[in-house]
């Protein structure tokens, strides 16, 4: 079974990747990776929190602050999934997870 810590775990390694990552690794793909990967969490956050709701998409505000802006995403649904009364909660954390693992994994990092 699943818990909400495995997917901060995980988000914050690839987060800390990014961040340890020379510029020219962020710009050759690394850093759009993990920006797909943060507006994906972000929009499973909003649509657990505010269903019904047309989700807002995480800005592209730069190679630097991607790392930043993953993290938030990936405990803003880690919250959002553990508060959630979902039956599905634990299909949904799975997912996340292995969303999460399988964008470290193309990121090259």
């Amino acid at each position: 079974m699943l818990d909400t810590s495995e997917l901060t775990a995980a988000v914050e390694r690839f987060a800390d990747r990014l961040r340890a990552a020379p510029q020219s690794r962020l710009q050759r793909g690394a850093a759009a990776e993990g920006l797909a990967l943060a507006r994906e969490l972000a929009v499973r956050a909003q649509r657990v929190e505010t269903p019904g709701l047309e989700p807002r998409l995480v800005p592209d505000a730069g190679v630097f602050v991607v790392a930043d802006q993953l993290a938030v995403a990936g405990v803003d649904l880690a919250e959002a999934l553990r508060t959630a009364p979902s039956p599905s909660r634990e299909r949904e954390l799975g997912e996340a997870v292995r969303l999460v693992r399988e964008a470290l994994e193309r990121s090259g990092l």
